[in-house]
C-alpha cells in the first residue's frame, strides 16, 4: 500500500504530537497509510551515541523509507530560524536519492513548533523547503479555505503547520493547530495518491 512518509525530529515532544496529528489526517483517506519515522540525536564527537533502535517514539528513518514514500510531510522544531540538526544530518545523506531523481514530482510539505510567538516559524518552515527543492519536489502549503488559519492565535500558518509552545508541558496543541496538522495530512494523502504528474502526450496534431 502506498504511504505518507511524516518524517520529523522532536525534542520535546510537540513536533511528535503535530505528526501524530498529521497521520490521523492522512488515515482519512482511503487507499494509504502513514509511515511515521524519527532521527537519532547527532553527537558533536562524531562518535554514535543513541542506540541502532529508539527505546519509545516512532523507528528512525531509513533512505528507503524515503525513496519509496508516495509523499512527504516533513517536521523540525526551530533551531535559530532553522530546521534542528538532526533532521539536516539525514537529509545531507540523501544523495543518492537525488541523484537517481527518486523524489522527483512526489509531494511534500512542512510543519514546525516554537517554543516563542515569534521564534522563527515561518522561517524555518521555508528553510525546511530548500532540500526538498533540490530533490524536485512539489512543495504543498495550507491554504486560507481552511478557516483555522485565519482564527488561530496560536501556530498555523500557510506555509505549513506549526506549534506555539510557550515553553509548556505536557504538549498540548489548540485546537486551530491540531485541526490545521490534520487538514494538511489529510490534503497530502489525496495528493499522494494521484503519484508523480504524467509526462505530457503529444496529441495527434502535435500539440
Amino acid at each position: 500500500m502506498p504511504y505518507v512518509l511524516i518524517l520529523y525530529y522532536s525534542r520535546t515532544g510537540s513536533v511528535a504530537a503535530m505528526a501524530q496529528q498529521l497521520a490521523r489526517g492522512v488515515r482519512r483517506v482511503k487507499g494509504i497509510e502513514a509511515r511515521l519515522r524519527t532521527v537519532p540525536a547527532v553527537s558533536a564527537d562524531t562518535h554514535a551515541s543513541e542506540p541502532a533502535v529508539p527505546t519509545e517514539g516512532a523507528p528512525y528513518a531509513t533512505l528507503e523509507d524515503l525513496r519509496h514514500c508516495a509523499g512527504l510531510l516533513l517536521g523540525s522544531p526551530t533551531r535559530f530560524g532553522n530546521m534542528a540538526a538532526p533532521l539536516k544530518y539525514f537529509l545531507d545523506s540523501t544523495s543518492s536519492l537525488w541523484v537517481n531523481g527518486d523524489l522527483i514530482d512526489k509531494p511534500a510539505a512542512v510543519f514546525t513548533s516554537t517554543s516563542t510567538l515569534h521564534g522563527g516559524q515561518e522561517s524555518t518552515l521555508l528553510s525546511m523547503m530548500l532540500p526538498l527543492l533540490h530533490h524536485g519536489m512539489i512543495l504543498m502549503g495550507q491554504p486560507y479555505s481552511e478557516p483555522a488559519l485565519t482564527h488561530t492565535r496560536s501556530g498555523g500558518t500557510p506555509y505549513g503547520p506549526s506549534h506555539w509552545a510557550e515553553g509548556a508541558e505536557p504538549v498540548t496543541l489548540t485546537e486551530h493547530e491540531t485541526t490545521l496538522c490534520q487538514a494538511l495530512g489529510q490534503r497530502m494523502a489525496q495528493w499522494a495518491l494521484r503519484g508523480p504528474r504524467a509526462v505530457d502526450t503529444p496529441t495527434a496534431s502535435g500539440d
